[in-house]
């Protein structure tokens, strides 16, 4: 945690890091840090070769700090990627309608990271799950969250955007943002309300600004995880997806895969289509347009699966592209979108699909697995 603030002697206050080296390699930086953090990680490093792995919070895009000390870095093994939940936070609360959604701007930011140095990737974190801030799902739902999640009530046009968005923010953050992923507790299946720690009155020693408290309340203090186990809730919809979107990427592993190609990013048609690894990603961003026969470009010919749809019924979805009864898609030679191959599918708005190559799936041994999975583990005392 503050890795930006004890790499500088400014600690990165009120400092605008453009990517100009003058930034990083100056008398600003703190030699004495930088060099008790390549130790630290050296040493981590040799004593607990392979089961140990560092991450730094680190705002600033310090170069190599993320490269082995071998090579000069600083020994890190991943970066926060912590400018992607930021953009979330606008786009939700600033871009205002669907429609004004930049498709280019959105793909920017999820690949916007140095070459070589991996990253975690996250739609929303600890700053926007803890109090004086909105969770993702309270951005896209609000106070509906209080009175439109129960599937026993009618569909209400404002949760069922928020819950198509909300997958599709999840799987464009882990598909396109960096090399690993990170959920806060929570978040997975969209936890309606913040978290307040007990506080108490304070004043601000530098300023003398009286801060109330909570009266010391532990009410928010709390993760509702009974929320997802309770059948007739919305939320176990977006749990399902947040459990089988990791059961893709365990199986397919394209995050650590070298292999990352964007062909598509369309403002008219709010299309975004990328490979990821052995897997195609295809984001239909649009409030209304779904597209029949729509062509997406592949790096190889040969006959696709669908791995997953948010489209399908147990996430929530409409049953319009689904696992469950979707066939195979061929992909010819038909160069497109700067690929050497494509095929066509069906796209429904506000939904995401994964396709991989039926080869690639027999390799990896991936099966759909169970409709839903449940948090519930029973443990044996002898292993507790």
């Amino acid at each position: 945690d503050g890795v930006t603030s004890m790499m500088y002697k400014h600690h990165g206050l009120q400092v605008a890091f453009t990517g100009n080296y003058d930034e990083y390699f100056g008398m600003a930086t703190d030699v004495d840090a930088m060099v008790y953090l390549a130790l630290a990680n050296d040493m981590l490093h040799t004593l607990y070769d392979g089961k140990v792995t560092t991450i730094a919070e680190d705002v600033s895009g310090m170069p190599t700090l993320c490269r082995p000390v071998q090579e000069g870095g600083v020994g890190f093994d991943y970066r926060l990627q912590m400018a992607i939940a930021d953009k979330w936070v606008e786009v939700l609360s600033e871009w205002g309608s669907d429609e004004n959604w930049e498709m280019g701007n959105l793909v920017f930011t999820m690949e916007n990271r140095r070459y070589g140095e991996k990253c975690i990737s996250y739609a929303e974190s600890h700053d926007q799950a803890l109090v004086g801030d909105k969770t993702t799902a309270f951005w896209l739902m609000d106070a509906e969250m209080y009175t439109n999640m129960s599937t026993l009530s009618p569909d209400s046009p404002v949760v069922t955007r928020g819950i198509a968005l909300h997958k599709l923010i999840r799987q464009f953050t882990m598909g396109l943002g960096g090399e690993g992923y990170l959920n806060f507790m929570g978040n997975e299946f969209g936890h309606p309300e913040w978290i307040d720690f007990p506080r108490g009155d304070r004043v601000e020693a530098s300023t003398g600004e009286f801060i109330p408290g909570n009266g010391n309340s532990y009410h928010l203090c709390r993760r509702r995880f009974d929320l997802p186990e309770t059948d007739h809730l919305r939320y176990k919809f977006l749990e399902a997806f947040d459990a089988k979107m990791n059961r893709v990427a365990g199986f397919f592993k394209y995050m650590a895969s070298d292999h990352q190609y964007t062909s598509l990013k369309d403002d008219g048609d709010k299309m975004i289509a990328f490979e990821r690894g052995d897997c195609v990603f295809v984001f239909n961003w649009h409030p209304v347009n779904s597209y029949s026969d729509y062509r997406i470009g592949c790096k190889k010919a040969g006959k696709y699966k669908l791995v997953l749809s948010s489209d399908n019924p147990e996430f929530g979805g409409w049953d319009n592209l689904s696992t469950h009864h979707d066939g195979s898609y061929f992909a010819d030679s038909t160069a497109h979108n700067g690929r050497p191959a494509s095929f066509q599918a069906y796209i429904p708005s506000r939904t995401v699909a994964v396709f991989a190559l039926e080869e690639d799936i027999e390799r990896v041994g991936y099966t759909y697995g169970e409709e839903y999975v449940s948090r519930v583990v029973e443990v044996s005392n002898e292993h507790v």
